[in-house]
């Protein structure tokens, strides 16, 4: 199911990228009662990370195109867990800051290096897109459970080293099994079936992905950073530990995880604006209803809402593979990711700010229902079927690997 051992280490990698990530999110609950810190404050010591993280994307883009993108992988593996375990031995608010800015930088590898080295294996990128999305969904659902069952059961800091061990020896694990595996080292064939769009249509498709990676973007992280701390206001009497917050968020993101695997398919049958209306309404509707909603119903509402958070995710790399022209698609692609981190990289901040100045989750996800709105609109001139013109792939290509 999960392809070659090359496309195991890539939704293994997912996982990992997606966890180390969400680490902070949920440890900060530990790290401000044991600083004694306000939550904006130590939220706000997180910003680093989000900015290496916009930033190393379009160093690793470069690398991944110009070096082995197998040396790359095995780097982020490593440094990740590094960074893991240095973020772990802060001592204060400015070496936490600049652990988390490793792992930022680290985590940065992973999606423009793993994503083209997917395309170059998979006979059936669409699939494999997919089953790799469900595992970076796993990741975040993995890091809320386990950050809160270590930093209640052990403390703070163990979130953090344990990890980044794991990490370590799972690099060097793929040191020594991904380079014998030279399959993927040479050429292989191009599988995603494109169409030959007009360089109108092109355009129109680029524009509209540019629009979905900005306010998408924007909210998809705001929702996973500041769910923790949702469950943490809104449970009152149902969760009233860190260890029960990081539960009930990691059952969230386990119901969702598997929300993209069926969206290949429709993608396939549908074509894409239908798919991404029906999402984007459905998100705006849960946006209103959760903002002001507590209790034990946020559980399902925040549930809904992430379900068609992480559906929509394929969606725009189907949409750049299927109608923008090869010569153009890397490029777009890092337009894309550029974009979506650099905005997604104000969540943080934001959410930090709103906080420290009094307006809590009922006044920003009424603002995450605003950017929503937007993309709903943008959404209508999406192509609205998968084949509108002439199918260019008469046959296999070869193409070079980087791999």
């Amino acid at each position: 199911m999960f392809g070659s051992p090359q496309l195991r280490f890539m939704n293994a990698g997912h996982f990992c990228d997606h966890y180390f990530l969400l680490i902070f999110p949920t440890a900060v609950i530990a790290i401000q009662d044991d600083w004694q810190m306000g939550y904006g404050e130590a939220l706000a010591l997180g910003t680093p990370a989000v900015i290496t993280f916009a930033l190393g994307t379009v160093l690793a883009g470069w690398l991944g195109d110009r070096w082995s993108r197998r040396s790359l992988m095995a780097i982020f593996f490593i440094g990740i867990g590094l960074a893991g375990i240095v973020t772990g031995f802060a001592e204060g608010p400015i070496g936490l800051a600049m652990g988390l800015a490793l792992i930022g930088l680290f985590a940065a590898i992973y999606h423009p290096v793993a994503l083209a080295m997917i395309t170059d294996i998979a006979t059936r990128p669409g699939r494999a897109l997919a089953v790799n999305g469900v595992f970076g969904n796993l990741g975040l659902a993995g890091a809320a459970l386990a950050t809160g069952w270590i930093a209640a059961s052990i403390d703070w800091r163990a979130a953090f080293l344990i990890p980044g061990a794991v990490s370590i020896a799972f690099g060097l694990l793929y040191c020594v099994i991904a380079f014998r595996d030279t399959g993927a080292a040479g050429g292989a064939v191009e599988p995603m079936a494109a169409v030959l769009a007009p360089r109108s249509l092109q355009l129109r498709v680029v524009a509209a992905v540019l629009v979905f990676a900005l306010f998408g973007g924007l909210v998809f992280n705001a929702v996973t950073i500041s769910l923790p701390k949702l469950f943490d206001e809104r449970l009152t009497g149902i969760a009233d530990d860190l260890g029960q917050v990081g539960e009930y968020t990691a059952l969230v993101f386990a119901i969702a995880a598997f929300a993209q695997l069926p969206v290949g398919d429709l993608l396939d049958r549908f074509g894409a604006r239908s798919i991404l209306i029906g999402l984007f309404a459905a998100q705006f509707v849960a946006f209103l209803l959760i903002a002001d909603a507590g209790g034990a119903i946020v559980v399902p509402l925040a549930v809904g809402l992430v379900l068609m958070l992480f559906a929509e995710l394929p969606v725009t790399a189907w949409l750049v593979g299927r109608y923008v022209s090869s010569q153009w698609r890397s490029r777009a692609f890092s337009i894309e990711y550029l974009l979506s981190l650099g905005v997604s990289s104000a969540a943080l901040p934001a959410i930090a700010a709103l906080h420290h100045f009094g307006y809590g989750f009922d006044v920003q996800y009424l603002m995450l229902a605003g950017c929503v709105a937007i993309a709903f609109v943008v959404a209508f001139i999406v192509p609205g079927r998968a084949s509108p013109g002439q199918d260019v792939s008469a046959g296999p290509r070869l193409r070079r690997s980087r791999a």
